[in-house]
């Protein structure tokens, strides 16, 4: 009897002892990207299939902004670009007759030379035809020259208006409300029947399948880590812990007082290192969880 009561001091002892060490060398919160999905155009949200907690796909469409204006203006616009293309002048149609002008004189040229060769012709006849060649050829220059311009500034007003219609395609897919990320909706700020406009929060979404544990360490523990390093994380699931692969996916280069909802290995250092933990899901880490490491 005397000895099992002198072995309940010691067993206190020894557990006071356990209790006093720390099975974990950094702990910290567990985090994930957010990103606050906002309107990019003004108007009213014709529909919008996203319920808070639903796990969305990157790059699909969950709903849609009013877009009639935008369309009719596109509308306007093709029809303008329609109506300038029939502007357009064939420069070769509108030259063709003066170019068989200027062929017919220049084969009468050839016959007047001839003449004069025979002297059945004078000189005079044969500059007459020179300088009407000559004319000819300048007016068809000018012609040319007119057209192209006037061709050339027809292609720039239509190029401005193909351009108009680009944006106008662009704000057009923007009215389509999509998930930049594959992940889970967090919060939900609009509702269907809404009118929104630019900048104003749709939904908040969230990838949650890949954690990230912010752990502080104290300058002692920077030797212990590098990037890319795998280590061992911990949660607390209540009774039950549960363990995880993580890797070292950030350090801090700089040092910063240790936040007072974190532990450190040793709590006599004031002055410690953020470090990034990726760690994959499994469905039952959440935003806010503690978690612990072990270097």
């Amino acid at each position: 009897m005397k000895n099992r009561l002198l072995l309940i001091p010691i067993l206190i002892l020894f557990a006071s002892c356990g209790n006093g060490e720390k099975d974990f060398d950094a702990s910290g919160v567990f985090e994930a990207k957010e990103i606050i999905v906002s309107s990019e155009v003004n108007g009213r949200i014709l529909s919008l299939n996203i319920e808070e907690g639903q796990e969305l796909e990157q790059g699909q469409e969950y709903g849609l902004i009013d877009t009639l204006q935008l369309y009719l203006k596109r509308q306007q616009l093709l029809y303008s670009i329609e109506a300038i293309g029939g502007r357009a002048i064939d420069v070769n149609t509108q030259i063709a007759s003066l170019k068989e002008q200027i062929s017919k004189m220049k084969v009468e040229k050839q016959r007047i030379e001839t003449l004069l060769k025979r002297n059945a012709a004078n000189q005079k006849q044969l500059d007459d035809i020179n300088s009407n060649i000559s004319v000819a050829e300048k007016q068809l220059l000018a012609q040319v020259s007119s057209f192209e311009k006037g061709n050339k500034s027809i292609s720039s007003e239509e190029a401005s208006f193909r351009v108009q219609v680009l944006q106008i395609n662009d704000q057009l897919e923007k009215c389509k409300i999509t998930s930049p990320i594959k992940g889970r909706v967090l919060l939900k700020y609009s509702e269907q029947g809404e009118v929104t406009g630019v900048g104003r929060p749709i939904f908040k979404i969230s990838d949650v399948d890949n954690m990230i544990l912010r752990i502080y360490i104290t300058s002692s523990q920077l030797t212990q880590v590098k990037l890319d390093q795998e280590i061992k994380v911990f949660a607390d699931f209540g009774k039950e812990r549960k363990e995880y692969k993580g890797k070292i996916s950030w350090i801090s280069s700089k040092a910063e007082f240790t936040p007072k909802s974190i532990q450190v290995k040793d709590d006599r250092d004031n002055l410690v290192y953020a470090v990034k933990v990726m760690v994959k899901n499994d469905g039952y880490l959440k935003i806010g969880m503690y978690g612990d490491v072990k270097l």
